[in-house]
């Protein structure tokens, strides 16, 4: 399976998601700028990954800082790497453990601090890996033998750091032997689906058939599609759920045709500080994206656009929530919490 992202020799290497399927490279980040570049150019994308590369860029950033203004910078660090993505909550909360972790070692020698936070960093990675796994140990359950599954964008091991949340699920279906094929939507404007679900899934040898978002439709009301599992960017104390924008689209024409629409997602995606989806922040991103492709114009010069990165399903629409502590079902606002707060 592929490596999306490792601490290796005092840098930050992930692979090039903005390239994949046509190179496979990897970018070396050497400093935390580097790290908050590529989070905010999409090199690096998915809620779980952009955790661990907000953990891995903060160790950067304290690894490459002096001893005499070291709480200034590690300021700074953590406020750069905050403002490189606004609805992903799992980015604020890799930050913030990275936080509390350096304010308990406030005081100790600088070496053993950088030690101590690169560490940590690690940990937050090999977690993820776990967390993937646990996700997808319950979820496979609910995907029905014999059928079709649809997802919408890209949640598996390059939305993560291994296995993925809803390919995760996927994964484990196949795993207990079900006989299962793929249907992934392109998800435009940036065809994560197209480029790197399928991509994933060929590695995996799990049959996939890539679709245009407006096909989703045709196929949900066709009868061969046994479930929906898409991945999420944050979810709000009642079970609202951020994610790629087309999500919303996808969850209203499920529950319209009878088939289950499942999202998965570590518990470090629920924001059980907001009480609905209204709260959420939804990240507009560069006009480029809508009016090309690969470098080449679509659309005539000066067209103006709104290419929201996200919309928000409403808990209606969600027939369950999976998490690497169990499944959440309606009311989410008492199973959410639950959840949460299970040790």
């Amino acid at each position: 399976m592929v490596e999306t992202i490792e601490w290796r020799d005092g840098t930050v290497v992930m692979i090039d998601q903005t390239v994949l399927p046509r190179e496979e490279k990897y970018v070396v980040c050497r400093n935390y700028e580097e790290v908050a570049a590529a989070i905010k150019s999409m090199v690096i994308r998915g809620a779980p990954a952009i955790g661990v590369a907000a953990a891995m860029g903060v160790a950067l950033g304290v690894s490459h800082s002096g001893a005499e203004r070291l709480d200034e910078q590690f300021d700074t660090i953590c406020d750069t790497l905050a403002k490189t993505r606004p609805t992903a909550v799992n980015l604020f909360w890799a930050i913030d453990r990275m936080k509390k972790l350096y304010s308990r070692l406030r005081g100790r020698p600088v070496e053993e601090i950088r030690k101590a936070l690169i560490e940590e960093a690690g940990q937050i990675r090999l977690e993820d890996i776990a967390i993937n796994r646990a996700i997808g140990a319950h979820g496979a359950s609910l995907v029905p033998d014999g059928k079709t599954v649809l997802t919408h964008c890209n949640a598996g091991a390059l939305a993560t750091a291994g296995y993925g949340t809803a390919l995760g699920v996927i994964r484990a279906a196949v795993e207990a032997g079900k006989k299962i094929d793929v249907f992934a939507d392109e998800t435009r404007p940036f065809l994560q689906g197209a480029r790197l679900t399928v991509w994933e899934l060929q590695q995996d040898g799990i049959p996939a058939k890539l679709i245009t978002d407006n096909m989703a439709g045709h196929f949900l009301k066709s009868g061969r599609i046994g479930c929906v599992v898409v991945g999420a960017d944050r979810i709000a104390r009642n079970g609202d759920v951020a994610n790629k924008v087309g999500t919303y689209g996808v969850a209203v024409l499920a529950k319209e045709n009878g088939v289950p629409f499942y999202v998965a997602a570590p518990v470090s995606t629920l924001d059980l500080t907001l009480p609905d989806g209204q709260q959420i922040p939804i990240e507009e991103r560069p006009a480029a994206e809508v009016t090309h492709v690969f470098g080449v114009a679509i659309a005539p010069a000066g067209t103006e656009v709104e290419n929201p990165a996200f919309d928000v399903t409403p808990n209606r629409y969600v027939t369950a929530i999976i998490t690497e502590k169990g499944i959440a079902q309606a009311p989410y606002e008492e199973s959410l919490t639950a959840l949460a707060t299970m040790k």
